[in-house]
């Protein structure tokens, strides 16, 4: 998906701005990079991932970086930060977006004889067409709002320039940003889970479609937020890092609930219950502590030498590094009935194999509860589901078999409880192996978030987002 951070302070950012987006790493995939404004202008400086974590690319850059602002980015694709000097001076962006018109947009920009320059495996960068957009208007207020109106997809940004540090929320609010404050200055971060470490305290929960300019010594509200907002719900359930809160809710306290919601109506008899590291484990534990079940730990993470699964561009070698991760307690698992909870089920690879291996250890019974229900919609709004056909989503391949085509009676099968719902999911037991499978319901999944469902993208499990 990708996160941004931003500083602007009285004294120098760098260190901020360093550690700040280093905290964002879970988020994003393939790049990282800061850019940093001082009195010679912006310096940038941008790395691959792929081979290894954010900190180790960029702590030696840092003697060579100084400014009182500064923005830097983990992305999932594109190199950022782009540099653009148009009328409006030299700029910095960074963005959390995903721009279905793309190609749209390209062909308007060519019709009227502009130019890309960042051309990568992806095409044209998405970021620095948001910069041409921008670069259209009179301001950088009008033009990062026109930008945003002219994207089908979403847009979170922060800008970098000598007029301050713009940051603006995408217009359905899909993706977070926050303000932090403390005494040397300001901060904004899709994760609140970078600010107390560093000193700051949630000041401001931007929100959908808002400018604000930030600057060392406050915040000035440029655009106003709008009415409607869609904001991914699963955040809270996958990508979210358990110490980050958006629109004041928790991503552990929610996974709790998730966990607890679950266990409500469950029957199962079991000998314990376990999560699948890392983002299972809030879950597992709420479960747990509803049944006042046992919660023990049949899988151990191994992260030292080996990187995230989604790191990788090979599926296969994803798909290793992430049976390499898990080990298996064979003396915990051995002749035991085991509930695991885990965030999804997206393709179900990693898990098959996961499940096959604690058969091979022994276990008698393994039940699974994912915390939200099958997702059956590509995601429209975010890179979640980018690098996935429609038909690689474990929901869709069961309803082929089941109807002959991927598509047919979609709101009957993401439907909790309905005839085709139970077909779907019991298609998906049988092929994961599993003793017995029980999705969240969505009712259930808004509860345990605690926002009204209209304020919430549930787009991939039911497909009732809007644009």
């Amino acid at each position: 998906m990708g996160g941004i951070f931003g500083c602007a302070l009285k004294d120098d950012c760098v260190t901020d701005l360093f550690y700040g987006t280093d905290y964002l790493s879970h988020l994003g995939t393939k790049r990282g990079g800061l850019a940093v404004l001082n009195s010679e202008g912006i310096k940038r400086k941008i790395h691959s991932l792929e081979s290894s974590y954010f900190r180790t690319k960029f702590e030696s850059e840092l003697p060579g970086l100084h400014g009182q602002t500064g923005i830097g980015v983990i992305s999932d694709n594109e190199n950022q930060p782009i540099l653009t000097r148009s009328h409006l001076g030299t700029f910095g962006l960074v963005t959390v977006s995903k721009i279905n018109n793309l190609d749209e947009l390209s062909k308007k920009a060519f019709a009227q004889k502009k130019s890309f320059s960042e051309i990568g495996s992806i095409g044209i960068n998405p970021t620095e067409l948001i910069a041409m957009l921008i670069s259209e208007k009179a301001s950088f207020e009008e033009g990062i709002a026109y930008a945003q109106e002219s994207i089908q997809g979403s847009c979170t940004m922060l800008l970098l320039s000598d007029k301050g540090l713009f940051a603006a929320r995408d217009r359905l609010g899909r993706t977070p940003l926050i303000i932090g404050k403390k005494e040397q200055g300001f901060a904004a971060t899709s994760e609140t889970c970078a600010f107390p470490n560093l000193g700051y305290e949630v000041e401001k929960e931007i929100g959908p479609g808002e400018i604000i300019l930030i600057t060392p010594e406050g915040c000035e509200q440029l655009k106003k937020p709008g009415d409607k907002m869609q904001v991914c719900s699963f955040l809270w359930v996958y990508y979210g890092y358990p110490a980050s809160t958006y629109e004041g809710i928790n991503v552990e306290d929610v996974r709790y609930n998730c966990g607890k919601a679950l266990a409500k109506n469950d029957d199962v008899e079991i000998d314990f219950v376990g999560g699948i590291p890392d983002s299972g484990i809030g879950h597992a534990i709420g479960y747990a502590n509803a049944k006042r079940a046992r919660y023990k730990r049949p899988f151990v993470k191994y992260t030292p030498t080996w990187p995230r699964s989604f790191m990788p561009q090979s599926q296969a070698v994803r798909d290793l590094v992430a049976k390499m991760k898990l080990i298996p307690v064979k003396e915990i698992i051995k002749g035991q009935r085991i509930l695991f909870c885990e965030d999804s089920i997206v393709r179900g690879t990693q898990l098959k194999d996961n499940i096959h291996l604690l058969y091979e250890r022994g276990a008698k019974e393994v039940h699974m509860r994912p915390a939200c229900p099958t997702l059956i919609y590509p995601c429209d709004y975010l890179n979640f589901s980018q690098s996935r056909s429609t038909l690689d989503l474990a929901g869709r391949k069961m309803i082929l078999q089941l109807e002959g085509k991927e598509d047919k009676n979609l709101e009957e099968y993401a439907k909790s409880g309905s005839s085709k719902n139970l077909e779907m999911i019991e298609k998906i037991r049988e092929h994961l192996g599993l003793t017995t499978l029980k999705f969240q319901r969505i009712e259930d999944l808004v509860e345990a978030i605690g926002m009204p469902k209209e304020k919430l993208c549930t787009h991939c499990w039911d497909g009732s987002s809007y644009s």
